[in-house]
């Protein structure tokens, strides 16, 4: 298995900046990771960076609190969309989920998956915020709205992915929505056991050391 093929190799802090941006989608390109995943400033630099590869640009919506609103969140996926974005990582509103507003989280879930228009749409719940049961419901009505995946964590709070969570999501979803683990994984051996749990898709700004490790592991 190219584990490599399975990561947004991923660079979301406030304090990024170009050279930073350039090392990140070198590495994409050396290390035929599936995608960088990157604030919408950034979107243009990388289509110019990744022109005529095959790495596709990721970038973020609602990131990190969750708490745009809906008719934000879809002019913001359209601005990115046209700037050359193929993925969508959108925050659930964590506090209307937490109220149990199911039909809002669906809603604004829904907006952003129509204005992506076929694209892929990930869905970041926050799992270390919510208990089993609102991780349950927000991934019934992720699916309802049409999300692609559903993804553990924005990696700016309290914990990042967990095996129980990444589990959970899996036995919940449908066999065509795929689950994506994100945050603290940092290691192969941590990579493999989101794998194995479940996970479909990897986020991680380690990336380059999995990779690696993950190679070094296959030789032995």
């Amino acid at each position: 298995m190219n584990i490599a093929q399975l990561i947004d190799h991923t660079l979301l802090k406030p304090d990024a900046r170009l050279e930073d941006i350039k090392k990140l989608c070198a590495e994409a390109l050396e290390y035929d990771f599936y995608s960088v995943c990157i604030n919408p400033y950034w979107i243009t630099t990388a289509k110019s960076l990744l022109k005529g590869s095959k790495v596709k640009i990721c970038t973020v919506c609602n990131f990190p609190l969750g708490a745009s609103l809906p008719q934000t969140n879809a002019i913001a996926v359209a601005k990115a969309i046209a700037s050359g974005a193929h993925e969508i990582d959108m925050v659930i509103n964590i506090g209307a989920a937490l109220d149990g507003h199911w039909n809002f989280i669906e809603h604004e879930i829904h907006e952003v998956v129509s204005i992506a228009n076929g694209r892929t749409v990930k869905v970041i719940l926050e799992t270390c915020l919510l208990n089993d049961e609102q991780i349950r419901e927000t991934c019934k009505a992720a699916v309802r709205a049409g999300a692609s995946f559903l993804k553990t964590s924005t990696g700016f709070s309290t914990a990042g992915a967990t095996l129980s969570a990444v589990k959970l999501m899996r036995a919940t979803l449908p066999a065509h929505v795929g689950v994506k683990a994100s945050g603290g994984i940092r290691t192969a051996a941590d990579a493999h056991a989101m794998l194995d749990a479940g996970a479909n898709r990897l986020g991680s700004s380690a990336s380059v050391n999995i990779d690696k490790e993950s190679r070094l592991n296959s030789q032995t």
